[in-house]
């Protein structure tokens, strides 16, 4: 499942490892639309092989929790840490640098 998240960060400049049901998630999804940024969600619970790509995250990157948000291949976090990175005013400059803003 390594080259799924791979496939996934590699060849999309934005990319969230979702839960479709978990309200942390749909947060995250809504900065992104109200920003107007093209992502890439995977939706891990309605995914066959959802809870392997998860365990890959996990043994890649030590995050067992999702939302997981990547831009221009960095990992970014979860919706707290997106939240905060764009109260902070960084989020916009690294999307912009990733060519979606």
């Amino acid at each position: 499942m390594a080259d799924v998240v791979k496939d996934a960060i590699d060849n999309n400049k934005v990319v969230i490892f979702s839960k479709s049901y978990c309200p942390y998630c749909s947060k995250v999804k809504t900065l992104f639309t109200g920003l107007s940024v093209p992502v890439k969600v995977l939706e891990l619970d309605e995914r066959d092989d959802g809870s392997d790509i998860q365990n890959a995250i996990i043994k890649q990157y030590g995050a067992r929790t999702v939302p997981q948000v990547f831009i221009a291949g960095e990992r970014i976090g979860g919706n707290d840490d997106t939240q905060a990175l764009h109260k902070s005013g960084g989020l916009v400059p690294k999307l912009k640098a990733a060519g979606v803003l």
